[in-house]
C-alpha cells in the first residue's frame, strides 16, 4: 500500500494541468509556484480579511469571490493590508484564487508579492471552481492504496476480489464478464479513499482493459467483449475473498456471521468464499452482490429467516 507524500502536488502543478479547465491565470507570486497543496478542501477567508484569525485554516487554497472582493475594495487601505499580511503569513498557504474573473485589488496583489504567496484568477464562477478544483485536488490527494486482486462491476456494485495466487480470481473475473458484468481492473487495483466512506477503485493506465489468465495468457476485453465491458472506475462496496477448501475450517452456512476488512481506514463488508472443484464461483459472486445492494437497502435475508424460526418456536 501506498500514499502521496505531501508535497507532490504544486501551485505549479496546478496551474499546468488545470489552467485551461478552470481558466487560471497568474496574477502574482510566480517566483512561489513551489508551493505545496496539501489538504483536498478549500477556503473562503471571511472574517480573515478583517484580522480574526481565529480558526483561519491557512493550509488550504484561499477563494476569492464577490463577498470577499468587495470587501477589499471598500475596506480602508491600512486596516485591509494589515490583515492580509496576518493572514498570508503562515508558509503552508499554498495560494489564492479570485473568481468571476474580477480585477484583483490592488492591496491583495501588494501583500501577495511582499509575503510571496501566488495569486491566481479564475473566470469561473466561485460555485463552478469550487466543485471543478475539489474534484481535482481529492484526485490528487486523496489517500491511495494499490492491492493486489481483481475490481468487477456487478449490478452497479464494486466488488474486490481477492485470494492467493492461483485461486481462480480472474477466471472468475471471465465468467462474470460472459454474464454481462463489468471488468474494472485485473491483477493491481488502485484505491482511493474519497470523502466519507466513499473508497474508488480503478486501475494503474498500463494494466487498463487487459485480463491475465493462467494458461490461455493476456487478453483484451474491449476488443473481446465491447467498450461496454469496461469502466474506468466503480465504487467499492463488498470484498470477497476466496481461500482454498479445507474441512478445518467452519465455514458460515446462515449468514448471520457478518465480517468487515478495513482498506484505508474504511469499513466494507466482506465474504470468504471456499473454493473446490464443481462450485461456480461466479455464480456465487453474483449473487452476494445481489445479496448486498438488498443489505444495502436494509434487508437482511439470514436476519429475517431466522426472525421467522424463533417465533415458530415460540408458538409451539
Amino acid at each position: 500500500m501506498n500514499r502521496p507524500a505531501a508535497g507532490d502536488f504544486t501551485v505549479s502543478d496546478l496551474l499546468r494541468e488545470q489552467r485551461d479547465n478552470l481558466k487560471l491565470e497568474l496574477i502574482a507570486g510566480e517566483q512561489s509556484l513551489h508551493r505545496c497543496i496539501s489538504v483536498m478542501e478549500l477556503n473562503r477567508p471571511g472574517l480573515a480579511l478583517n484580522g480574526f484569525l481565529d480558526h483561519f485554516r491557512p493550509e488550504r487554497i484561499q477563494i476569492i469571490g464577490f463577498g470577499e472582493h468587495s470587501y477589499c475594495t471598500k475596506a480602508p487601505s491600512r486596516r485591509l493590508a494589515a490583515a492580509l499580511s496576518a493572514m498570508l503569513k503562515p508558509r503552508e498557504l499554498p495560494c489564492l484564487i479570485v473568481t468571476h474573473d474580477l480585477k484583483a485589488p490592488a492591496a491583495l496583489v501588494a501583500v501577495c508579492q511582499q509575503n510571496g504567496v501566488p495569486l491566481l484568477r479564475s473566470s469561473l464562477d466561485t460555485a463552478t471552481l469550487v466543485s471543478e478544483l475539489g474534484d481535482v485536488l481529492e484526485e490528487k490527494l486523496a489517500p491511495l492504496a494499490t492491492v493486489h486482486g481483481v475490481l468487477v462491476d456487478i449490478y452497479g456494485l464494486g466488488v474486490l476480489i481477492q485470494g492467493e495466487p492461483g485461486i481462480g480470481k480472474s477466471e472468475c473475473a471471465l465468467e462474470l464478464l460472459k454474464r454481462g458484468h463489468i471488468l474494472v481492473a485485473d491483477d493491481a487495483v488502485e484505491i482511493r479513499h474519497r470523502r466519507g466512506a466513499d473508497l474508488r477503485g480503478s486501475c494503474p493506465e498500463p494494466l487498463k482493459h487487459y485480463l491475465e489468465v493462467r494458461g490461455l495468457g493476456i487478453i483484451d476485453v474491449k476488443l473481446l467483449f465491447g467498450i461496454g465491458a469496461i469502466m474506468d472506475h466503480t465504487r467499492i462496496e463488498l470484498s470477497i475473498h476466496l481461500a482454498p477448501w479445507s474441512a478445518q475450517i467452519h465455514y458460515d452456512r446462515t449468514g448471520l456471521d457478518s465480517q468487515k476488512t478495513t482498506i484505508l481506514g474504511v469499513e466494507i463488508p466482506q465474504i470468504r468464499i471456499p473454493v473446490s472443484p464443481g462450485r461456480n464461483l461466479a455464480v456465487i459472486i453474483e449473487v452476494a452482490a445481489l445479496n448486498q445492494r438488498l443489505r444495502n437497502r436494509g434487508y437482511f435475508a439470514a436476519e429475517t429467516f431466522n426472525q421467522k424460526l424463533i417465533e415458530r418456536m415460540r408458538a409451539k
